[in-house]
């Protein structure tokens, strides 16, 4: 019963984040369209492929394709300042607020921006930077409500036991989303970019309505209560309800003797599990140990995740020549690599008990494969397998410091008596790794414009190396636990 229920709020959850990263990739899918959208036909080699040169010269909002890359490259930024705003304010909202209330009102909110943002502006032919920016602000805001609360969910419902598993699969949800946008984006691209934006907006908003009337935030709400980190019981509420229709005499005995024990002491005021758990505050949950430096870490390392989330398809279609459609289809890739990356090396850490060896061997590897990558010749199958390779110690990484890590720091034993932390914590971390990122993307722009690519992908490697500056003394600490465990094991042998 317990197991199911999880199973389906887990399914629940995901849902809803691969709703949310599907529509949130369609903006990086169909750049080079709105690119052109925005430059004028005499600049643009693309322009019978999208509407009449009329409808160009009278609507286009920059003199070259450059100053458009750089206003994409502001929107990323703009969009992630404000996610990253959003989720400081989000985390402390959804300890305090019904989680299944915050994630619908963020789902369905930035599908209804989502939709003026691409479709109904290019419907009405309506061109104007101020607007653009302002819908971003808004669609940042309302996203950055998602990612706390499913994780705290998340949270609610599964132990730290086979926690970076559990996490390192299920936060595999926003590389799934990033895969379904990418193949939704490319099947309606030829019809135009308004398109792509009008799917993945409606089936956000259903996804949203799907939440409100389908998830469980607890399984309090259905009855049952944590009785330890690793393990869940029902809550008692009539002698019989819960007895299993077979079962064998002794464990029926043990059961009716334990039920009628806890009713014969069932007094609600005087429970712990009865009263209700208080949120701790923001800088408390800033000062707790490891939240900094892993937020830091994630600063860097989400800057280098989200500049593949935004730019690599038109990375792909501008510096190999390939179709908008093609390089979207290929760029999945790194989502695979990602996919797999995550739950390995989720469950690699609970296998070893500690997260920081496994996070620090990754990046070095990633160090690496970004260099590998810079140099990718223009073949596709080989470009495919390197960036798999890439996403694999790129995406894995990033998708525990955001799930399974998250999770553990908003779950300290030093918490005990104030267990309602876990969406704050987790929006510190995701919101200081959003600032990182939304500097970062307009320095992508920057510095592609006049260094060109290759730049960018030492720019990379140099901001992976960060993250393992801020997680060494994390690694150092949890080595030297190790160390201990195995001493005090020897000498009880």
């Amino acid at each position: 019963m317990l197991k199911s229920e999880g199973q389906q709020e887990e399914i629940c959850s995901e849902q809803s984040y691969v709703l949310l990263h599907a529509s949130r990739k369609t903006f990086s899918n169909v750049k080079v369209s709105i690119s052109a959208q925005w430059t004028p036909s005499t600049h643009n080699d693309s322009v019978p492929a999208f509407c009449p040169v009329e409808t160009w010269e009278d609507n286009h909002l920059f003199a070259d394709e450059k100053q458009a890359t750089l206003f994409l490259g502001a929107l990323d930024s703009i969009f992630l300042f404000s996610y990253a705003v959003g989720l400081y304010l989000s985390g402390i909202i959804g300890d305090r607020v019904n989680l299944r209330y915050v994630l619908c009102f963020g789902l369905c909110g930035s599908a209804v921006v989502e939709f003026l943002f691409g479709t109904l502006t290019e419907w009405l032919h309506v061109y104007n930077i101020y607007l653009y920016c302002s819908l971003w602000v808004l669609n940042g805001l309302l996203q950055s409500a998602v990612w706390p609360c499913v994780v705290a969910v998340m949270g609610n419902w599964f132990g730290k036991a086979g926690r970076g598993f559990v996490f390192g699969l299920w936060s595999a949800c926003a590389s799934v989303g990033n895969i379904l946008g990418a193949f939704l984006a490319s099947s309606v691209l030829k019809y135009g970019y308004e398109y792509a934006f009008l799917v993945t907006s409606v089936v956000q908003f259903a996804g949203g309505v799907v939440v409100f009337f389908g998830l469980l935030t607890s399984p309090k709400e259905v009855g049952l209560h944590l009785e330890s980190e690793t393990g869940l019981s029902p809550v008692e509420t009539d002698t019989d309800s819960h007895r299993p229709l077979m079962s064998d005499e002794e464990d029926d005995e043990q059961e009716v003797e334990t039920y009628s024990q806890r009713c014969r002491t069932d007094q609600p005021p005087e429970e712990p599990e009865d009263e209700p758990p208080y949120a701790i505050g923001f800088f408390q949950a800033f000062c707790l140990p490891g939240v900094l430096l892993y937020s830091l870490a994630y600063a860097c390392l989400k800057l280098v995740n989200y500049s593949f989330f935004f730019w690599l398809p038109f990375y792909l279609s501008n510096n190999y020549g390939w179709k908008e459609a093609e390089a979207d289809r290929l760029s999945v890739w790194y989502d695979v690599g990602g996919i797999v990356g995550g739950t390995l090396q989720g469950l690699i850490s609970d296998f070893m008990g500690k997260r920081a060896p496994v996070l620090v061997f990754s990046l070095v590897m990633a160090m690496g494969s970004l260099v590998g990558y810079s140099r990718s010749p223009n073949d596709k199958v080989i470009n495919a397998v390197i960036l798999a390779i890439t996403g694999f110690f790129i995406g894995g990484p990033s998708n525990m410091i955001s799930s399974a890590i998250s999770a553990d720091l908003g779950r300290q034993d030093i918490l005990r008596g104030s267990q309602e932390a876990l969406a704050t914590v987790t929006g510190i971390v995701d919101g200081t790794g959003s600032i990182g990122a939304a500097v970062g993307q307009y320095l992508v722009s920057l510095i592609e414009s006049r260094l060109g690519w290759m730049s960018v992908f030492y720019f990379f490697v140099v901001m992976t190396g960060g993250s393992v500056v801020f997680i060494v003394p994390l690694l150092v600490r949890e080595l030297r636990d190790m160390w201990r465990e195995r001493q005090a094991l020897r000498h009880q042998l």
